[in-house]
């Protein structure tokens, strides 16, 4: 993707790629940076952005710019960058990669592993298991209770205690704070950042038929009939991930929607999947599909084609979460306030048997039994979770600061995180087991088999439930 076509500011993601290139050695110690004129011809950026960008690399040390000369790489920092300790992190994405080297700064130099998250998994297991592991790995929430039953991860407390006391248990949320700690060996990985489910909308089509975000199941389908009548075939009215072909996140959305109807996955002694709710669920599902209001496509989508259709005006309603916003603001052309202007995101609408309901998820970082520099690793964490840190990356994102205080400071100024962080109140955390990838494919299976009619809602429930009932080894409870 080309630099100004992305969510964040220009300037910003050049001066993190100019950055990036810098410390990798790219111009050497002292090598001379291309001109203004050639950067924006090389990322297709005006004047501005690319003057602002080498201004800030200026003020903090790490160019010297001439007058009629150039811009040079300045050689006393990098002589500073070179003598700082080396820590191994492990990542699933690029964004993650420059918010990582922003938070080492001058003081730790970062060797750096990425992978897409769809391979983060195993990568971290291959590599633990190849006695390599990092000093700090970025990974998704729900691997959290996996690696912590196979010892993987050292507790945070053991690294530093003081910190955990006074920020983490002290500031971090209550969905977060104690969603990693385990019996005996305490908080074994923090949250990064936040993200949760919920609705999205175009307030410029609920306002053409003059229309509140939806509270409940009765009030969606009934504005998913309004909305859908008279639309040509490339719109849509209410759009979601519907199957493995969008792994995790189409997951996320169904989980999301059983606990808006009071319904669960497994308990720690039993698999509760089988229940009136989680039919009641499926079936309503079905019935979207049957009224022509949700696509039966959606079982072939990946995990950004329904926000993309949203964000493209081809569809109305969007069950998805709120880290969404950032690939709106791309697909849109525009700015995180921009896209509350013209877009809503409230809680998923309440079934029959539960409240509005939210669920959280995110990345976290743990630190590996394996690292050879844990308590480099745990001074980075510390810097990339400090209130300035995540301020800034959940600006830039749209994603929810784990921290009260930043929450609490973010709320005046940005209406979407005011909005968002509100959402907390209604939230659930996913349900976490050492299992859960396995457990997260049948339910993926569950929901394109009862979406496509191979199975009744009735009998996909519980066929889904009987196998996670064998991946986890608990009995199925039926209600």
């Amino acid at each position: 993707m080309d630099i100004a076509q992305q969510p964040l500011p220009a300037y910003y993601r050049l001066k993190r790629r100019l950055l990036a290139d810098i410390e990798s050695g790219h111009y050497g110690v002292d090598g001379r940076l291309p001109t203004e004129h050639a950067l924006c011809a090389a990322y297709g950026l005006s004047r501005t952005p690319v003057a602002r960008a080498l201004s800030e690399l200026a003020a903090e040390g790490v160019v010297v710019r001439h007058r009629r000369r150039g811009t040079f790489v300045n050689p006393e920092w990098m002589r500073a960058l070179r003598a700082a300790p080396e820590v191994s992190v492990m990542t699933c994405d690029q964004a993650w990669e420059d918010q990582l080297r922003e938070a080492a700064g001058n003081d730790l130099r970062l060797s750096i592993t990425s992978a897409p998250l769809s391979e983060l998994r195993t990568l971290f297991r291959r590599a633990i298991a190849e006695g390599r592991g990092p000093d700090l790995a970025l990974v998704d929430s729900v691997w959290v209770a996996e690696f912590a039953e196979s010892h993987m991860l050292t507790p945070i407390g053991e690294l530093d205690p003081e910190w955990v006391a006074a920020e983490h248990d002290a500031d971090f949320l209550p969905p977060f704070a104690d969603a990693y700690r385990l019996d005996g060996d305490g908080i074994v990985a923090v949250q990064a950042q936040a993200d949760v489910t919920g609705l999205w909308y175009r307030r410029e089509a609920l306002d053409a038929v003059g229309a509140s975000p939806p509270a409940t199941w009765r009030e969606l389908r009934a504005l998913g009939r309004t909305l859908a009548a008279g639309l040509p075939r490339d719109r849509h009215a209410l759009v979601m991930p519907g199957g493995p072909a969008a792994t995790e996140t189409a997951t996320y959305a169904l989980v999301g929607l059983l606990a808006a109807n009071g319904a669960t996955i497994f308990t720690a002694d039993a698999v509760t999947l089988d229940s009136p709710a989680t039919v009641e669920t499926l079936r309503f599902l079905r019935r979207l599909v049957d009224d022509g209001v949700l696509p039966a496509e959606v079982v072939t989508y990946d995990r950004h084609r329904a926000a993309r259709l949203l964000a493209a005006g081809r569809a109305d309603l969007f069950v998805g979460a709120s880290y969404h916003a950032e690939l709106i603001a791309a697909e849109t052309g525009t700015t995180l306030p921009e896209v509350g202007e013209r877009f809503g995101f409230v809680p998923l609408p309440a079934g029959p048997h539960g409240p509005p309901s939210i669920l959280c998820g995110g990345m976290v970082y743990c630190i590996p039994r394996q690292a050879r520099n844990p308590r480099l690793g745990m001074r980075l964490l510390r810097s990339a979770t400090a209130p300035k840190r995540l301020a800034d990356l959940c600006a830039e994102t749209g994603q929810l600061p784990p921290r009260r205080s930043v929450l609490d400071a973010m709320a005046p100024v940005s209406p979407f995180h005011a909005q968002t962080a509100a959402l907390l109140e209604h939230a659930v955390m996913r349900p976490s087991a050492p299992v859960y990838a396995l457990v997260s494919a049948q339910l993926q299976t569950l929901l394109e088999g009862v979406l496509t009619r191979r199975w009744s809602p009735a009998a996909g429930v519980a066929l889904a439930a009987d196998r996670i009932s064998a991946i986890t080894g608990l009995p199925v409870v039926r209600a």
